[in-house]
């Protein structure tokens, strides 16, 4: 061989003609396709139905009657809480202020309802400090009181959600219990969805969900 002849270099096969690295690619493109329909899809699901709610009237935090017909036109997030409550209802009530605040552009088109299961002693007074200590929009946020047994039957046997006391005795406050659920209730109010309020993908969903019916409502 001469000197100036050089020797053919070999050629490195190229991985972009490798047959395995295109159906990897092919394959991660079908699944990235799949899963984005199944998301448009799922959005353009509507939400469930899951019960429509009786007609209620309580006593709002300003001592005014509020119940169905003041709501009526307007989706809303429900929850359900005491003042003295030491153990859940203060982060329940921080959660709700964080849907308060998320959801600050619909103003009172999307309201809010905090229901004592302590009514009596959870008097108006007691709210309006209650509302005014967690930063509650009066415009949109209303805590309902009224009486004990017409608010364990809406609670109970309208939203399906839990309430009770263990004792009597009205100075047992760990003695009351009620579930820790938020609930979405749209403009009809019919209920469409149940959110735990620990779980923060639950509360995602529930902001989410929340914003689609403020939305589709106005």
């Amino acid at each position: 061989m001469s000197a100036d002849t050089a020797a053919p270099v070999p050629q490195q096969p190229s991985l972009l003609r490798h047959p395995a690295l295109w159906l990897g690619v092919s394959v991660m493109a079908l699944g990235l396709l799949a899963l984005s329909l199944g998301y448009v899809r799922a959005q353009s699901q509507p939400l469930p139905k899951l019960g429509t709610l009786p007609d209620f009237t309580y006593t709002r935090q300003d001592g005014t009657p509020f119940g169905s017909a003041q709501l009526r036109g307007h989706p809303y997030v429900a929850n359900f809480i005491f003042t003295r409550c030491p153990t859940v209802c203060p982060a329940f009530t921080r959660k709700m202020a964080r849907v308060q605040k998320e959801t600050d552009r619909f103003g009172p088109k999307l309201q809010l309802v905090s229901f004592s299961v302590d009514p009596a002693y959870d008097t108006p007074e007691r709210l309006a400090a209650y509302a005014q200590k967690h930063g509650a929009n009066a415009a949109r946020w209303s805590f309902l009181t009224g009486d004990y047994a017409a608010l364990k039957d809406t609670v109970v046997n309208s939203f399906k959600i839990s309430m009770g006391r263990e004792s009597m005795d009205e100075a047992d406050v760990l003695g009351i219990f009620h579930g820790n659920h938020f609930v979405l209730v749209d403009g009809t109010g019919e209920i469409r969805g149940y959110y735990e309020s620990a779980d923060d993908d639950a509360f995602e969903r529930l902001l989410h969900d929340a914003d689609r019916l403020a939305r589709e409502n106005g």
